[in-house]
């Protein structure tokens, strides 16, 4: 029999394994990342022309090459000009699409993926998100900053080389202010972080922690919504990304590639989608929110079931996906 699992952030249920069992790694069909020919790749070095003018770079020391690049996307969802323009046209409110949307090309090589880096140059990827998100947060027009990658066909990605993105909004978004109004009301009924609180529970019963090092910690939350879906979460109560301390990020990389060598190998390869959950640029949540890191395998489809409830359908209780995942050294 499945379970109900209640998410305590913002109070969603999940549905948890079921009468079939628990699906393995091998169940889920594998995937290959989008292909495209390394001459025509707008993000190889040598094609700079083909992306707009550079907005940062990391470079090799001695030798100018670029490891880490942004660039504005050639098609953004948001353009930086212009004001925002509220109006209202009866029931209805609307603005202008002002806002930012980048491109972090994070490494040079067309062949390497996340999760085939070296710690020591995923961790550049770490600092050039947060040298964007210092710098765009100082635009009094944004209210949030999302950091987000798809990797393969089916989790949106349209090139292969390897690429996360960053889009500045001109509003919070819903599913931020839910998590954050579930924080608070935690913090104001324990007075505690809720994400404190989960981070001391899964370490003490260990039945869910994937991985940790002396400042984050990765696992899949009891109420995972996904097969195999993963958080990376500092230990230490942290609300705002941006604060990142130099000393921090490299054991952020070390997580992240840690996991997504897991998920390669353990199941092969599937497209993935992670997104950075951090709190709005004014700062509201401070003391309830956590900043943390989600990374979803696109293993299962959403239906109408999902669409019409809210509710999702996880076929592999997350005790069984980390499990899985540990079978693998990485």
């Amino acid at each position: 029999m499945g379970q109900l699992r209640r998410n305590p952030i913002n109070g969603q249920w999940v549905i948890v394994g079921g009468d079939s069992g628990s699906k393995s790694p091998e169940e889920f069909e594998g995937e290959k990342p989008v292909r495209d020919e390394k001459k025509n790749c707008p993000f190889c070095p040598g094609n700079e022309s083909k992306t707009p003018l550079e907005i940062l770079a990391y470079r090799s020391d001695g030798t100018g090459s670029w490891l880490t690049r942004v660039v504005p996307n050639l098609f953004p969802a948001l353009q930086t000009e212009g004001e925002l323009g509220k109006s209202g046209v009866g029931v209805y409110d609307r603005m202008n699409g002002v806002g930012a949307h980048e491109v972090v090309i994070e490494h040079s090589d067309h062949e390497k993926q996340l999760a085939d880096l070296t710690d020591q140059d995923l961790e550049k990827v770490v600092w050039t998100y947060r040298d964007r998100i210092v710098d765009l947060a100082r635009d009094k027009r944004f209210k949030y900053l999302l950091i987000f990658k798809n990797y393969g066909f089916s989790a949106g990605a349209s090139l292969e080389h390897s690429h996360s993105q960053l889009i500045a909004l001109p509003i919070v978004p819903k599913s931020v202010k839910e998590e954050i109004k579930g924080a608070e009301e935690y913090l104001e009924y324990r007075d505690r972080c809720v994400f404190c609180d989960m981070i001391l529970q899964e370490r003490r019963e260990g039945l869910r922690l994937l991985d940790e090092n002396k400042y984050f910690m990765s696992f899949c939350p009891f109420f995972s919504r996904f097969p195999f879906e993963v958080w990376i979460m500092p230990r230490e109560h942290q609300a705002d990304f941006g604060s990142i301390r130099k000393e921090e990020s490299g054991s952020f990389a070390q997580l992240i590639r840690a996991t997504l060598a897991r998920m390669k190998k353990r199941l092969r390869d599937p497209s993935y989608n992670f997104m950075l959950h951090t709190v709005p640029l004014d700062g509201s949540g401070t003391d309830a929110y956590h900043w943390h890191l989600e990374i979803i395998p696109k293993l299962a489809q959403i239906a109408g079931f999902e669409w019409g409830t809210g509710f999702y359908i996880n076929p592999t209780p997350p005790e069984d996906a980390v499990r899985w995942l540990k079978e693998v050294t990485v």
